[in-house]
C-alpha cells in the first residue's frame, strides 16, 4: 500500500491569503501547504479521501489516472469541495464511483451535488454512487471490469471534531484521521496495531475544533503507531521549526510513503 499526501493544510491554505507571516512567505516548499487530502494506492485499487477544492491541482500534481472510491471523513467545504473535478475519471469507465460518507455527509453532497447522483443529468455530469455507511466495515474491490485485483479492508472510525461526530478511516495498517479533536475510548481499540498513523495537527496553540501539536504527539503516543504523520496544519506551523519525538513527521503535499 501507498499513501500520497495531496494536500496538508487546514482550510485557508497555507499562505493565506493577504498574509505576510513567516511561514506564508517561506521560501522552504512543505510550508506551501493545498487542503488536507489524500491519495491511497494498493494494488489495482486507486483511493481518494476527501475531495477538497484543491482537488483537480492535486490530482494532476500526484499523476493520477484512475479513480476507484473516495472516502469523506465529513462534509466541511474545504473537504468535499472539488467533488465535480472527479468527471475526467469517468470518461472511460461506465460504472458510478462510489462515495462512501456517514449519513450527515451523504446528506450534505446530495444537497450540494443533486446532479451527481443519478436520474436525468445533463451530459458530462459526474455519476457517481453515494454509500452511506453505518460504522460497519466494508471492503473495496480494485477496478471495474470483471476482473477484482484487490480486496481493501476499510474500518470508519468515529472521531470528534468540536462538538461534532465525524469519520476517520483505518485502511489495512493505515489509519487517517483528520480534523480530529478526540478520539473516543470506543475507538482506540480499531487503532491498535498500526503501521501508520495520519493525525490532525492545527497549530502549537489549542483550538476548539483540533488538536493542537502537543496534543497529536500525545495522542500519537497513546496510539502507539509504527511512524505518525501529521497534517491539517495551519500558518502558524513552520515546518523546518517543528521538533518532534522519534517516529513522528510532519507531513508535506507531495509526500508519498509505503505502509506495511
Amino acid at each position: 500500500m501507498r499513501l500520497t499526501f495531496l494536500g496538508t493544510g487546514t482550510s485557508t491554505g497555507v499562505p493565506v491569503i493577504g498574509c505576510g507571516c513567516d511561514v506564508c512567505t517561506s521560501l522552504d516548499p512543505r510550508d506551501r501547504r493545498l487542503r488536507t487530502a489524500a491519495l491511497v494506492e494498493a494494488g489495482g485499487l486507486s483511493v481518494v479521501i476527501d475531495t477538497g477544492p484543491d482537488f483537480r491541482t492535486q490530482a494532476l500534481r500526484a499523476g493520477m489516472t484512475r479513480l476507484d472510491a473516495v472516502l469523506f471523513t465529513h462534509a466541511h467545504y474545504d473537504h468535499v469541495a472539488g467533488l465535480d473535478d472527479v468527471r475526467p475519471f469517468l470518461f472511460d469507465q461506465t460504472r458510478p464511483i462510489p462515495c462512501y460518507a456517514a449519513p450527515a455527509t451523504a446528506a450534505a453532497l446530495r444537497r450540494v451535488y443533486p446532479y451527481a447522483w443519478g436520474g436525468d443529468a445533463y451530459p458530462g455530469v459526474p455519476v457517481l454512487a453515494l454509500r452511506e455507511l453505518d460504522g460497519e466495515p466494508f471492503v473495496l474491490e480494485g477496478r471495474y471490469d470483471d476482473t477484482v485485483d484487490v480486496r481493501l479492508p476499510v474500518v470508519p472510525v468515529l472521531v470528534q471534531h468540536g462538538t461534532a461526530p465525524i469519520l476517520g478511516f483505518r485502511l489495512g495498517s493505515l489509519a487517517y484521521l483528520t480534523d480530529v479533536s478526540a478520539i473516543p475510548d470506543t475507538s482506540l481499540p480499531l487503532l491498535e496495531g498500526l503501521d501508520v498513523l495520519v493525525l490532525d495537527a492545527l497549530r502549537p496553540e489549542p483550538h476548539p475544533m483540533h488538536l493542537s501539536l502537543d496534543e497529536a504527539v500525545a495522542m500519537a503516543e497513546q496510539i502507539g503507531a509504527r511512524h505518525t504523520y501529521f497534517v491539517h496544519m495551519a500558518h502558524q506551523v513552520r515546518h523546518a521549526a517543528i521538533r518532534l519525538p522519534a517516529g513522528m513527521t510532519l507531513a508535506y503535499d507531495g509526500l508519498a510513503v509505503n505502509v506495511g
